[in-house]
Order: C-alpha cells, then structure tokens, then sequence
C-alpha cells in the first residue's frame, strides 16, 4: 500500500487499530458476560476501519492520478483530462491545477512568441544595419582610389548621409527596445501644441525648402495635452517625415490642432498618392515597407510614432483623403482608454 508511505496515515492507522483493540478488550474486561458482544463490536469496528482503509487508498490514487497527469501536461506531451476528478476537495484542487496548467501554457506560448519575434527583429535589425554599413566600405574603398577633388567631396557627402543614416537607425532601435522593455521615462508636463508642431518641423524645414513644400497650419492658441515634449517631437517629427517624403514636388501638408473634454487631436494630411488600401493594416508595423515606400525606407519610424503615443495614453492611425492623400489621427486621451 503506496499511500502508508504518508507519515499522516500511519499515525490514524496505527491510532484507529490500537483504539479498536483497547475498546475491545475493555468491554471483554468490564462485561464478561457481554464478551460475544465486545466481539462483535470490535469485528464491527474492524469492518469500520478497513472501509476507511479502501477509501483513503482510492481517495490517494486519484491524487497519485492527477500528480502524474499534471507532470505529463507540463512535458506538453498530451493535455489535461480532468473530467474524472468529481470529488469534493479533488474537484477544488483539480480545478486549480487547471487553472494553472492554462496560465503556465499561456506564459509558454507567450515566451515563445516572444524569443521568435526577437529572433526575428534581430535579424531585420542586422539587415537594415548592414545594408548602409556595405555601403559605406564600397564608399571608403572608392574614395581612396579617387584623385579628383569634385568626386571625393560627393563621395564624402554621400558617406556623411550613410552615416546620419546609421546614426538614426541605431537612435530609433534603441528608442524602441527601451520601450519594449519598459524603462523609457514620459513626463507627465503639459505640452503646447504650436510649439510641438514648431519643433516637430524644424529638423525639415530645409528638406521641404528643397521640395518646395508648403505647410499649412490650423492651431488654436491654448490647445495642448498633458505628455512628455520630446518623445512627442519624435512621433510627430516621423510623421511630417513621411508625408514629406510621399508628397511630391509643390506638395502641401495640412494640420490641424483641437482639444476637447475628452482628447487633443492632431490631424496631418498630405496631398500624396496616399496610402496602398493592402499597406494599410500593416502601416505600423516595424520593418514593414508598403509600395510606395522610398529604397531609403526603413519602416520603423511610423511604429515608433505609435509606439510613443501609445504609452502617452493616446491612439494613432491612418486613413486615405477622399480627395487624395494620407491622412494621419493622433489623439491624446485626457482619461484612461
């Protein structure tokens, strides 16, 4: 009997028999006249016992059972049958065992998902890194062999816009895992919305200069939320980047500020090509390059525009114009979402 191995169930055995053997003799002892009686009872008791005996063995070979079948689970070699396990306190325990074998596997696929996704942004992060970093040693390689001044000040300048591209790259990789992993500080300070959208434009003013782009601005006085400026500069700056770049010569970029009882919105539209309807559900996703994306693209800044309103309790997404173009909404909620 694997079950008299608990230390508790020898103690009530041992206990129950000498109980029955002294109550047996004691009524042998003090009723000789009674002794087929005190037989009986202590046969009786006896009887009593051994039932016990029975239960309790199949009460711990059900708890031996659901051991087993638990550790089989945990091994993921088949699932959980815990239909059998009817009674009272195994009902209880079984139904938290399978409580926690659910939570266990949800964290296990959890986990895996999580090392796949890491597999596979390291190897996007690696490619995207290694591409202009080729570049670059082709660059130095030819401007050591190049005698002529004119061609080493365009490879120079050529070499200096790989390296800002690296540069950004890294900065953005870095942005985005401190994210991920839970440790970017956003301030909590109220943030004037003409002096973001100011900022948020002055790394482009050249670049749009060049293009002959045209910004239009709808900002009210006072309209602001409560974030962190310079993370917000980063979200809204990547966003006036890509329209910029999706907006052709003599383009116009359109924004527009409000605020309400519930949000801030901004609103930032291009009269661009617009968006491809396919690219669209994938536009936030990281590494993700749509159609028309340039062969400079990316495609981290858009996701780590979410990414920061997001942890601002904010929404961002993106729709066509009717009349042609992107159309970006970015909302910062004064409550919790």
């Amino acid at each position: 009997m694997q079950f008299l191995r608990n230390r508790e169930i020898r103690i009530q055995t041992a206990v129950s028999l000498l109980l029955i053997l002294v109550l047996a003799f004691a009524g042998y002892l003090f009723f000789p006249g009674q002794s087929l009686c005190s037989l009986y009872g202590g046969f009786c008791g006896l009887v009593l016992f051994f039932n016990w005996i029975y239960y309790t063995r199949e009460r711990y070979q059900c708890l031996k059972s659901l051991a087993e079948d638990t550790d089989t689970m945990l091994h993921g070699q088949r699932k959980l049958n815990l239909v059998r396990y009817r009674e009272g306190e195994l009902a209880i325990l079984s139904n938290e065992v399978e409580k926690l074998l659910l939570r266990l596997t949800g964290q296990a696929d959890s986990l895996q998902r999580e090392k796949q996704y890491l597999s596979d942004s390291l190897a996007d992060i690696s490619h995207q890194l290694r591409t202009p970093l080729t570049s670059l040693h082709l660059l130095l390689a030819r401007l050591q062999m190049v005698q002529d001044e004119q061609e080493k000040r365009r490879l120079s300048c050529e070499g200096g816009q790989l390296l800002e591209r690296v540069d950004w790259l890294v900065n953005a990789l870095l942005k985005i895992s401190r994210i991920d992993a839970g440790t970017a500080v956003f301030a909590k300070e109220r943030v004037d919305a003409v002096l973001l959208v100011e900022k948020a434009l002055e790394p482009l003013g050249i670049p749009m200069e060049l293009r002959e782009q045209t910004v239009i601005r709808e900002i009210e006085d006072g309209v602001g939320f409560a974030g962190d400026m310079a993370w917000s500069m980063e979200a809204l700056g990547n966003i006036f980047k890509n329209c910029m770049e999706h907006t052709g010569q003599g383009g116009t970029l359109w924004i527009w500020a409000r605020e309400n009882q519930l949000f801030t919105e901004f609103v930032i539209e291009d009269n661009g090509p617009g968006v491809d309807p396919e690219d669209l559900p994938h536009l936030f996703e990281r590494f993700y390059k749509g159609k028309n994306a340039s062969d400079t693209s990316v495609g981290i800044g858009l996701a780590l525009a979410r990414m920061i309103v997001t942890s601002q309790n904010g929404t961002l997404k993106v729709e066509n114009r009717p009349e042609g173009g992107a159309r970006f909404v970015m909302r910062f909620y004064k409550g919790v979402v």
